[in-house]
Order: structure tokens, then sequence, then C-alpha cells
């Protein structure tokens, strides 16, 4: 990285000198204690800690609080223009529902460990019902869940025709939960901490989610010594204090830190107003970590003791963005969580992200696709 961007964007006790060899912070034990030169070689993961890794992984307990949604996918076929306007007639063909959402995210963590909890708000009607059914069939435990008469369950409903999307349609009147629904939230995260090992706030900027649910939340979390991380929406401006790290997409980051767009860097090591960001939020969050998804570009990994590290991607073919980032915070939680170092669970990330890009609609990935993953792309 260059030297002078490296200085001016982030403080002289972020930065590691040449044989500086520890954390400037030896109380620290979040950390491994590894030098630039060890961060660097683990940033290619190896197939054997990465089923040690996943072995760690089965075990873990989590917990996904966030704004609960039902994606629709109805597919069909293309052969005419209407009549009516200047549009395609779409012929159904079938029909499928997922869990999206904080849904989703719980589905993809799901796929690693049975021991998962979701936490959310749904309506009293036909898709809330629909939702709590699906998400009951994928083993996802539903003590968390709350049901409201006057909440309309939000839908998302997209349309796929010769394996495009032709047009999405949100059904959602979004609404902040009343205080004693925020109350019987922290009382239950409260009663379920023992039982867990992280907690995701996945945000969609529907209500759910507000500061002080959040910091009571980070605080039980904290004090239990819990990892908490979190995916956030830039329309929602929530103070990610307390979190053990957050991880937005480039747009979200940069409205998160109020900077005005820019396009990327060839080198997102060199790129100015990138590390401008990561810098300002790591201030204003004070997370231990921040991943910044980048699309093509991979990843970046912020974190308050080393300088950034980039992760290149490893997509091949890209189908469908839809739920990548409910991937990305998954896997890099569940790392984590199992003892990865930072690099090794952006790499997790990474890798995983690259699978379910290569998927149509809102989709998952098990285990073996990501060794497969990783054996592809091994030495």
């Amino acid at each position: 990285m260059n030297e002078a961007i490296n200085r001016q964007f982030f403080p002289r006790e972020l930065i590691l000198e040449p044989g500086d060899y520890r954390p400037r912070n030896p109380k620290r034990s979040f950390f491994f204690e590894q030098t630039l030169f060890e961060l660097k070689a683990a940033s290619r993961m190896k197939l054997e800690r990465a089923e040690e890794l996943l072995r760690q992984i089965s075990s873990k307990r989590i917990l996904v609080i966030g704004d609960l949604m039902l994606d629709e996918f109805v597919w069909g076929r293309v052969s005419r223009i209407s009549p009516e306007a200047p549009v395609p007639v779409v012929e159904v063909i079938r029909e499928s529902y997922y869990p999206g959402g904080a849904a989703n995210v719980a589905r993809n963590v799901r796929e690693f460990t049975p021991s998962i909890y979701v936490m959310g708000l749904i309506g009293e009607d036909s898709h809330g019902q629909k939702l709590k059914t699906l998400l009951g069939e994928n083993g996802i435990s539903l003590e968390g869940l709350l049901e409201d008469a006057s909440f309309q369950t939000i839908v998302k409903t997209r349309i796929i025709a010769r394996q495009q999307q032709v047009v999405r349609v949100d059904r959602e009147r979004p609404q902040p939960l009343v205080d004693e629904a925020q109350a019987k939230c922290v009382e239950k995260v409260r009663s379920l901490l023992p039982q867990l090992d992280a907690i995701i706030f996945e945000d969609y900027g529907k209500g759910l989610l507000q500061q002080n649910f959040v910091d009571n939340v980070a605080a039980l979390a904290k004090e239990a010594g819990k990892l908490v991380t979190a995916d956030p929406n830039p329309n929602n401006r929530i103070i990610w204090r307390g979190t053990t790290a957050v991880k937005p997409n480039r747009n979200e980051a940069f409205a998160a830190a109020n900077h005005p767009w820019h396009e990327p860097a060839p080198d997102p090591l060199r790129d100015e107003h990138l590390l401008r960001v990561g810098g300002d939020l790591l201030k204003a969050w004070s997370p231990e970590l921040l991943l910044v998804t980048l699309g093509e570009q991979g990843m970046i990994l912020f974190d308050q003791l080393n300088p950034p590290f980039h992760i290149p991607s490893l997509a091949r073919e890209v189908y469908d963005l839809s739920g990548a980032g409910d991937t990305a915070i998954a896997l890099f939680t569940l790392a984590l969580a199992s003892g990865a170092s930072p690099v090794e669970a952006a790499e997790v990330s990474n890798h995983a992200s690259s699978v379910v890009v290569g998927k149509l609609g809102t989709a998952t990935l098990t285990p073996q696709e990501l060794l497969d993953n990783l054996r592809q792309n091994d030495g």
C-alpha cells in the first residue's frame, strides 16, 4: 500500500511498521498475533484449514436479528410484446418462495450449522404464515419471531424470464417496533445469550432495528463475551458501536460515511476515496473490523490495528447478486466465531459469495460447495 496514503487516512497507532510483529495493544485477544507477512500468507486459504474451520462452524449457535421478508419468484417465458404497452408478456410456468432479507441470512447460516435462531416481525397474513412455514421447514428456530396483526409481511416478488429478471414488485409498509415489542425482544435476547456464540444484525431499513434496541442488545452481548456483527443500511443511520464487525458494500460504505460516490480505482489499496471512507467508518462506528464488499473487486478488510487488506474476487460468472451480501455476512460471522483470523474469515466469506453470485435467485451454498470452490483455487 502506498505509504503516503496509508499515513494520510490511518492514524499512526493503526499502522504496523516493518518488523512490528505484534499488535500494539497486548491485551487484545481477539486477533491472532500475526505479522503482515503471515496475514498475506493467510489470504490463500488452504483446504486443510478450511475443513478444520467447517468442523468448528458446524457447532456454532447464531441469532440473526433484522427485517424479515418473503422472496417470491415468478418464473416464465416471453414470447411476445403486449398490445397494451411496449412491455413483454410473461407466461408464468411456476412460482417459488424463499425466506428473504434477514431470514435469508439465517438460511445461509443454517446450511452450515443446525443451531440458528431468527428474530424479526411478520404479519398475521398469508405471506407471514408462508414465511413462518418456510423458516420451520429450513430448521430455523422461531423463538424470536414476533407476529403483529397490524403489520404487513414484507414481500419481494421477482418476475424471471429467460434467466433474466424482468421486474420486481415490493409489498411493504415499514414501521418501527413499539417500545413494548422492543423490550420483549431485548429480554428474549437476554434469555438466549447463554446458548449463543454470535449475533448478526441484518438491517434492510424497514424499521425493526433502531439505535436504542441495537445498543441494548450489543451491550448485553458484550457483557456476555459474545461476538456481534452487522450488515448496515445507509438509510437507517445507526451507529454500530459495540460490534465486533460491520460489513457494508461499497455503495453503503460511502453513503454511511457521508462521502460523495467515486468510481473505484483499479487497485482498492490505492483507492484514496475508499481508504478515506474506511478510516472514517472505523472512527465513527468503532468496530474491531470493517469488511467492505467491492463486487467484482472482491473485498477490503479494515481493522483497528493493521493496514487495509484486499481480497480479490474469485467469481467466474455472475448471474445474480441477490442475497450475495447475506451470504457474505453469514460466513464471515461463522468463521470468526469458529476461531478464524480476520483475514481467514474474509477469505471464507469471499469464497462463499463467489459461489452464490453464480446462481440465479436468492441462493445459498453448502459446505461441500464451499470446499469445492476452495479446492479449485487452492495452491
